[in-house]
């Protein structure tokens, strides 16, 4: 008989939902107990953070920098390109709408200690290396290993993509659910909880209409190259948008948005290239989301979110996140560094970010295969007037 498996997505679901039923009526007590857990976990987290930066970022530039030619450089430009767009269009949209959706409330760290609600005990963890260490750290390995032709070291970097890969999907992922349980058991006992689900809700709603405009416009510029209906364009990818919706992978949808790429009238050749490549470092759906969901929180805790610090935060964030798709909740571990180190958020504001991206990782994926539909078209009219 088969194992019954509960997905990512269902299991935080059921994490908030008991969260927030049994803050209602459980003791300080055992409230203070998660709280507990939290600490811990948030400083075993913390440890691992300069850990995942540097075993998914290292060994993807290495692979990247290896492949020379100028269909590649176009790509990756475009690529880089369309994940910034989706930053700032985020950023710009979200300070013209949240400001009217979202009251400044008390700081998210203040709430366990308004109240009292402190650890039994904490174990503290300290990282190897800062972020921004582990970010230099990353660039130096992988440029380097990328003109190296000995495998040895690229080997070894591989196997330790491979043990973060695997503490990501066998300890992180699986207590996940805890934490957040955790972080809305908490919210709910001090009667925070209410103003935290309407921002979510206005947040995901916001999102949404932002990735059906991302796409439209996407094949609005490639309908310039190719002069053909974008909106026809754009409906022959909608089997690989679904199909990222249900697997919430872009690996899994590589063969549909191949596809699908082809039929839109791409070269087999090109599409070949463009669409795996693509599927690692096109991250538009992604980025949005973490853009947007970074700033509603930080507007509703009252922090600064001035356009100088999202600027880095948004050019910093389409790098370290190009290996993540290959990774369960990738994305966001990646991204966790970066939202720490750049724009100070703390365990409580990550339990957040993570429990807002996955509730909405598969319109995220979603968006980012069907983006690379658009530019494959764009990259084939480009290569072909060489």
């Amino acid at each position: 008989m088969k194992n019954f498996h509960i997905g990512l997505l269902p299991r935080i679901i059921i994490a908030i939902i008991s969260g927030i039923l049994f803050g209602n009526f459980l003791p300080a007590s055992l409230v203070r107990l998660f709280v507990t857990f939290n600490a811990i976990f948030s400083e075993f987290l913390n440890f691992c953070i300069p850990l995942i930066i540097v075993g998914l970022v290292t060994i993807a530039i290495a692979d990247i920098g290896k492949g020379a030619g100028r269909m590649l450089v176009i790509t990756a430009l475009i690529a880089y390109g369309a994940t910034l767009f989706s930053g700032f269009l985020s950023y710009f949209t979200g300070m013209t709408v949240f400001p009217s959706l979202i009251a400044p409330g008390v700081p998210l760290e203040k709430i366990s200690e308004s109240q009292g609600i402190l650890p039994y005990f904490s174990v503290g963890i300290p990282p190897l290396m800062n972020v921004m260490t582990a970010l230099v750290l990353a660039f130096t390995l992988g440029l380097g290993l990328a003109q190296l032709k000995s495998e040895v070291l690229k080997n070894a970097a591989r196997d330790f993509r491979e043990i973060i890969i695997r503490t990501i999907s066998a300890v992180i992922l699986p207590l996940l659910p805890i934490y957040i349980f955790g972080i809305f058991l908490n919210m709910t006992h001090n009667g925070q909880v209410f103003g935290i689900l309407m921002v979510f809700i206005k947040i995901i709603g916001v999102i949404f209409l932002l990735h059906i405009f991302l796409l439209i416009f996407q094949y609005s510029i490639a309908a310039l190259f190719v002069h053909k209906n974008p909106l026809k364009l754009l409906g022959r990818m909608m089997p690989a948008y679904f199909m990222a919706l249900g697997t919430q992978s872009s690996a899994a949808t590589i063969p549909v948005t191949l596809e699908q790429t082809r039929k839109n009238g791409a070269s087999a050749d090109i599409a070949g290239f463009v669409i795996p490549l693509c599927a690692t470092i096109h991250l538009s759906g992604s980025t949005l989301k973490i853009v947007a969901c970074a700033l509603a929180l930080m507007i509703m805790q009252g922090m600064p979110h001035d356009f100088s610090l999202f600027a880095g935060f948004i050019f910093m964030l389409g790098i370290t996140m190009v290996a993540a798709p290959g990774v369960p909740g990738g994305a966001i571990m990646a991204s966790l560094g970066i939202l720490q180190s750049m724009l100070g958020f703390d365990e409580s504001a990550q339990a957040l970010m993570i429990a807002l991206y996955i509730a909405m990782d598969s319109f995220g994926t979603a968006c980012n295969v069907t983006g690379d539909g658009a530019i494959a078209l764009i990259i084939d009219k480009v290569m072909g007037k060489k």
